[in-house]
């Protein structure tokens, strides 16, 4: 991968702070057209992009849970964090650029591979059609992500030259749902295997596709597509597990009956991922209880007194979800307060110390069955099947042991799965997003900060900046 995936200029306007790399090419002793021979230089050429994809979900949940109302950013030299908290977001922040760099390598290796396997022979490259799968789910979730962060973006789908990446604008959302996200995903379906084995476990499958495109069209408010498919789902020998704490706790596979896809990072190889530390408060007693033995706690992802309070205190999601301190033999001991200001709260979803700090074994779920079931009874909902909707609903309460819901109206069965998806998916990347395709965004958070032009965030400065060119590549409104 090494010889290609640093033709950094022909993967769309992935760029970096200093101006001169828009002046030339990285050289490589090696072709593109070289590497792409056999059934291994694709799935090498595969792993490359979740690779992309295992660093851009370190922060995903500054985009999906932080400008929400359930997650604060408590310290304030956590500047980045902050603004984005506090609706101060800009087109200068590390992110910002960073996550459109991410997305679009990903495309970029992507339209590669789809590019050169084409003509391939599949009696030589015998896994074809799961590498084609693989590359169009990846594709389609990276521009899912991209639309629903930035609104419209430069949509590239084939390798380009450099002069093109200049000329290629921001193009409309609806045309990339149809023409890529809602295509891509519907075709790594048919392609992609209903499971894997061995150390092909965390590879999209066919479930995974589905689920993705059952979210992709209840983001569009096409309801009827998001039952049908959702309800597909559940025809897929999924299940809940039966005890909510054990979705987190690392010392199990996590590849159980709820997972669908999610991030994966493994510790002691080095593809570990940050989130036991940058979710967790800086206090010894509370790391010592854990077993961080080193590493430098985030103070990031604190879970709201507003949260805390909304959950039912028989609802054992509230203790995983959100804590203020530990009890040991019968005591409870709060987060103390120090001469280093700390969280106040934090969350119990990414207890995994490792030896080295930040190469944690903790996946992020980017879609697990629980999701699956609460998107189908709003779909149901939201067709007038409300119904129909309550049983898919009741599942997940009842796994908790909390009674389930009978007799509501459609208004009132809204409220109740749009509350039972913050209880149940607190810090997995899901309320941002939730408050603004369903349009209440605006009406939460107004009060915390949140203006009008906020349901996106502003386009990267470098990007603006390189392009020059305001009929190619303008800025979000409110952002300039």
């Amino acid at each position: 991968m090494k010889t290609f995936v640093y033709l950094l200029i022909g993967s769309l306007l992935i760029v970096s702070c200093r101006k001169e790399f828009i002046e030339i090419l990285p050289k490589s002793t090696v072709s593109i057209d070289g590497v792409y021979k056999t059934d291994k230089d694709f799935q090498d050429a595969i792993t490359a992009a979740y690779n992309t994809l295992q660093t851009q979900y370190q922060n995903f949940w500054k985009f999906g849970d932080l400008p929400g109302e359930d997650i604060a950013e408590e310290i304030p030299n956590q500047a980045e964090n902050v603004s984005i908290d506090q609706f101060n977001a800009n087109s200068r922040l590390a992110i910002i650029g960073n996550s459109w760099q991410n997305y679009y390598r990903m495309i970029y290796r992507a339209n590669i591979l789809l590019a050169k396997i084409e003509p391939t022979d599949p009696t030589v490259v015998v896994n074809k059609n799961r590498h084609i799968g693989e590359a169009k789910f990846l594709r389609a979730l990276a521009y899912f992500d991209l639309v629903r962060i930035f609104g419209d973006v430069p949509m590239v789908t084939t390798p380009i030259t450099v002069e093109d990446t200049y000329k290629t604008g921001r193009e409309k959302v609806a045309k990339i749902y149809d023409e890529v996200i809602i295509k891509d995903l519907l075709d790594a379906e048919s392609k992609l295997p209903a499971s894997y084995s061995g150390a092909d476990v965390g590879r999209p499958t066919k479930g995974a596709a589905a689920s993705l495109l059952g979210r992709v069209y209840l983001t569009r408010k096409d309801f009827v597509n998001a039952e049908a498919k959702l309800l597909q789902v559940t025809t897929m020998k999924y299940a809940l597990l039966p005890n909510y704490k054990d979705l987190f706790d690392y010392s199990k596979n996590e590849h159980h009956s709820e997972y669908i896809f999610d991030v994966e990072y493994e510790e002691g190889i080095n593809e570990g991922s940050g989130f036991p530390l940058q979710f967790f408060p800086f206090a010894k007693v509370i790391m010592d209880y854990y077993g961080f033995a080193s590493g430098t706690p985030g103070n990031s992802g604190s879970p709201t007194e507003t949260l805390f309070k909304a959950f039912d205190p028989a609802d054992p999601r509230r203790a995983v979800t959100v804590n203020y301190g530990i009890t040991v033999n019968g005591t409870f001991i709060p987060i103390p307060s120090q001469s280093v200001q700390a969280s106040k709260s934090f969350t119990t979803k990414y207890i995994a110390p490792s030896a080295i700090p930040s190469d944690s074994k903790a996946n992020w779920k980017v879609i697990r069955y629980a999701d699956v079931l609460l998107m189908l009874a709003e779909a149901m909902n939201e067709n007038g099947k409300t119904a129909q909707a309550l049983p898919y609903l009741n599942q997940v309460r009842q796994r908790v042991g909390l009674p389930g819901y009978t007799g509501l109206t459609k208004d009132e069965a809204r409220e109740k799965i749009y509350l039972e998806r913050r209880f149940e998916l607190t810090l997995e990347g899901h309320r941002w997003f939730d408050l603004v395709r369903t349009g209440r965004a605006l009406a939460t958070l107004q009060k915390l900060g949140m203006k009008e032009n906020m349901t996106v965030f502003p386009l990267p400065l470098t990007q603006i900046q390189i392009i020059n060119d305001p009929t190619v590549l303008p800025q979000n409104p409110g952002y300039n």
